[in-house]
C-alpha cells in the first residue's frame, strides 16, 4: 500500500518520520523477542547442550554413575567438578555437592546457571524413618519437606507473636499445615520447648511478585511415573564386602514424604516424631534444598534415596551393611541407571 493513499482508507496522513519511527520500534521489539527466546535456550555460562542434571552428595554415590558415563568431559567451577557425558542414552551433567543443605543448594544453583539443564535428579543415600522399611531399600517419595524449618517456642502452646493465634506474618513467617494437630510440635526433652514446623517462603517467575509459602515440594509427575515403571533387582549384599548382607530383601518404596534438615539425625525420638507427625519415610541433609532450588528455577525434579541405616539409632542389626559393603549406594545407583534407561526410551535423542 502506498503511504500516500492512506487517506482512501479513512486513516490520517502519516509523514515519513512517523512511518520510519514505527518501523524502528517494531524492529527493536521483534529483535528483543527473538533475543528473549534465545536466552531461554542459551542462558548458560559453561556448556549449553540440553542435559539431564544429576546431583549426588556423597562420593561413593556419584562414583558408580560416573563410571557408567561415556564421552566424559570435566569442568572445574569454583573448585567443584562438573562432568558432562552420556549416561544410559541421556546427555547428562553430574556434580558431587558434598554433605549439607548449604552445599546442595549452592551446587544445584551453580549447575543450573552453568549448564542447560531441562530436568534434575538427585541420587543418594539416607537414613530410614519409616520403621517398616529396611536397609538397602530405595525410597522414591512423591514430595519433600524441611521439618526443621521451625518456630522455636518456650512451650507447646501455638505461638501468636503477631497478635492472633498461629499468626507469624509480621515476622515474614508462616506455620505449617500441621500446627493445629495434636502434638504437632517437637518437645525437647526436659526443656519444655516446642519446635513448631514452618512453611518456607519461595519466589519464582510463576508466583512473582507475591511469592508463596510451601511445606512440600512435589516431584515431577512424569518422572515419578517413569520411576514406577522400572523394577531392577536390588542386592542384599554390597560389592565391597559380600559377607555383610541384610536379612531382608531390599525393595523399592514409592510415595509418601521425604524429609531433609541441617542435622545428621542420630536421635530415635525425633525420628519417631517425624514418622508419626508428617509420615516421613527418610531423612537426609540435601534433598529438600535441592528441591527448593529446582522449584525456584521451575525445573522438574525427582530424587531417589537408598536407606543406609535407621536414622537415629543402633536399633537395627543391619546397620553395618551400608558402611561395610556399600549396599545402599549400589542399590540407589542401580535404580537410577534403570530410571535413566527408561527415560531415554520415552525421550530419545536427549529430548525433554
Amino acid at each position: 500500500m502506498s503511504f500516500f493513499n492512506l487517506k482512501r482508507f479513512g486513516l490520517k496522513r502519516f509523514n515519513l518520520k512517523h512511518i520510519y519511527t514505527a518501523a524502528l520500534v517494531y524492529f527493536v521489539l521483534s529483535v528483543s523477542q527473538v533475543n528473549a527466546e534465545e536466552k531461554k535456550v542459551k542462558d548458560c555460562l559453561t556448556e549449553c547442550k540440553p542435559r539431564f542434571g544429576i546431583v549426588s552428595a556423597f562420593g561413593q554415590e556419584a562414583d558408580i554413575l560416573l563410571a557408567e558415563t561415556t564421552n566424559k568431559h570435566q569442568y572445574k567451577i569454583n573448585g567443584n567438578i562438573f562432568t558432562t557425558g552420556d549416561l544410559k542414552g541421556n546427555p547428562v551433567v553430574i556434580v558431587l555437592t558434598g554433605v549439607s543443605v548449604e552445599n546442595a543448594a549452592m551446587l544445584t544453583q551453580l549447575l543450573i546457571d552453568r549448564f542447560n539443564v531441562h530436568h534434575l535428579l538427585l541420587s543418594g543415600i539416607a537414613g530410614g524413618v519409616n520403621p517398616k522399611y529396611n536397609i538397602g531399600d530405595v525410597v522414591v517419595p512423591s514430595k519433600w519437606a524441611s521439618p526443621l524449618e521451625v518456630y522455636w517456642s518456650n512451650n507447646s502452646q501455638i505461638p501468636s507473636p503477631c497478635g492472633k493465634l498461629g499468626d507469624l506474618l509480621c515476622l515474614g513467617l508462616q506455620l505449617s499445615q500441621f500446627t493445629n494437630n495434636v502434638n504437632s510440635d517437637y518437645q525437647v526433652a526436659n526443656r519444655g520447648t516446642g519446635l513448631f514446623m514452618r512453611d518456607t517462603f519461595i519466589r519464582n517467575n510463576s508466583n512473582f511478585p507475591d511469592g508463596e509459602f510451601k511445606f512440600d515440594y512435589q516431584v515431577d509427575r512424569e518422572m515419578f511415573e517413569v520411576a514406577k515403571s522400572v523394577n531392577p533387582i536390588l542386592a542384599k549384599c554390597g560389592p565391597k564386602n559380600p559377607k555383610l548382607c541384610v536379612s531382608n530383601q531390599p525393595q523399592i518404596r514409592f510415595g509418601d514424604r521425604g524429609a531433609s534438615g541441617t542435622v545428621f539425625l542420630a536421635n530415635a525420638n525425633y525420628r519417631s516424631y517425624l514418622f508419626q507427625t508428617i509420615g516421613a519415610v527418610s531423612f537426609d541433609m540435601e534433598t529438600t534444598a535441592f528441591a527448593h532450588v529446582a522449584y525456584a528455577n521451575e525445573i522438574p525434579f525427582i530424587a531417589f534415596r537408598s536407606l543406609s541405616d535407621l536414622a537415629g539409632g543402633n536399633d537395627s542389626q543391619d546397620v553395618g551393611a551400608f558402611f561395610g559393603s556399600g549396599l545402599a549406594e549400589s542399590n540407589e545407583s542401580k535404580f537410577t541407571l534403570s530410571f535413566l534407561e527408561a527415560w531415554a526410551k520415552r525421550h530419545p535423542n536427549g529430548s525433554k
